[in-house]
């Protein structure tokens, strides 16, 4: 599959004046297509993950509205105009780490950030969370040791100096999962219909065919309502956290999976049911992608079922590994 799973070419040719100390570290992750002049290639020896590093699509930025690589200035200019960003990943791949937070970086000293909620982090956190600012850290230890990190479900190197970095800034952190708890109560009971009801039919019968196709075609038909409920629930309470401090002046934040920033069935939907003065325009979402030898146009990678494009910019590295993980499930 080409594109973000469920479950988880360009570089600028001057930068903007006004942000000349944060914007080069922005573009040291993107590079020039063939095509196009090359100012400051990056050296593929700077991704991590090693799989179809000559690709021709690593290092492009592409917008999926105009049908076209952009420049880095082109894409920093489209994120101060946003209320709220979404960026994507996928979660064991090193340079999506490493692109959000050049990413968060730029836009933490603009100085226009409100509040920053991660995936990672369910409503277990908020009590840590409330106690956050008072506290000083001497080492990344620390600060892991104080928000009881788990890093059996998330990798704190990767996530770590995101958080880090938003602590520095004195930017509120927000949690933006439900708990194992809460997702329990949801297998087991039908959605409040504010909820349930916020996308149509036809993206409702996307979300279970992604869901079935996630799960290796394994999972039996009578778990698929369960299974929604959870991913919509998830989305919604994602949406929640961005939109409970939300303002025309500032920009909320949101880090998580390439799937749950899909604007035609993630997060953005519900954040435009929370919040009726916002408009899609507002909401600038990122999916950070691995590239595939199986295509180098990058319209192939977006997998939209619909005229509602899933994300408003692509950002292309190498792949971290090519593992077919439902070949071993389906064999046995």
């Amino acid at each position: 599959m080409i594109g973000p799973s469920f479950s988880d070419r360009s570089y600028a040719r001057r930068l903007l004046l006004a942000i000349t100390v944060i914007l080069p570290i922005l573009s040291a992750c993107a590079q020039s297509p063939p095509d196009a002049p090359v100012e400051s290639p990056v050296s593929i020896n700077e991704w991590r993950s090693e799989l179809y590093t000559d690709h021709d699509l690593v290092g492009s930025l592409w917008h999926s509205h105009s049908n076209r690589f952009v420049p880095i200035a082109e894409f920093a200019a489209a994120l101060q105009a946003s209320r709220f960003v979404l960026l994507g990943e996928k979660h064991d791949n090193p340079d999506h780490h490493r692109i959000q937070q050049n990413i968060l970086r730029f836009l933490l000293a603009s100085d226009r950030v409100g509040t920053v909620s991660f995936e990672m982090m369910d409503s277990g956190f908020d009590e840590q969370l409330d106690r956050l600012g008072d506290h000083k850290f001497d080492s990344m230890a620390q600060l892991k040791e104080f928000l009881q990190w788990d890093d059996q479900g998330w990798d704190w190197e990767f996530y770590g100096p995101l958080i880090a970095d938003v602590l520095a800034a004195d930017i509120a952190i927000r949690s933006a999962n439900i708990s194992m708890d809460q997702m329990r109560e949801v297998y087991a009971q039908p959605l409040e219909p504010s909820v349930a009801n916020v996308m149509d039919a036809a993206a409702m019968e996307q979300l279970n065919i992604e869901i079935d196709e996630s799960h290796c075609n394994l999972l039996p038909a009578s778990q698929f309502p369960a299974m929604v409920r959870v991913q919509q629930a998830r989305d919604h309470a994602m949406a929640s956290s961005l939109a409970a401090q939300s303002g025309q002046d500032r920009i909320n934040l949101l880090i998580a999976g390439n799937y749950h920033v899909r604007h035609d069935l993630g997060v953005p939907n519900y954040l435009l049911a929370l919040s009726p003065d916002l408009q899609r325009d507002d909401i600038l979402s990122l999916a950070v992608l691995e590239v595939s030898p199986e295509s180098d146009d990058p319209a192939d990678y977006l997998q939209a079922y619909s005229n509602l494009k899933p994300f408003d910019y692509v950002w292309f590295t190498p792949a971290i590994s090519n593992e077919d993980y439902c070949a071993g499930l389906v064999d046995q």
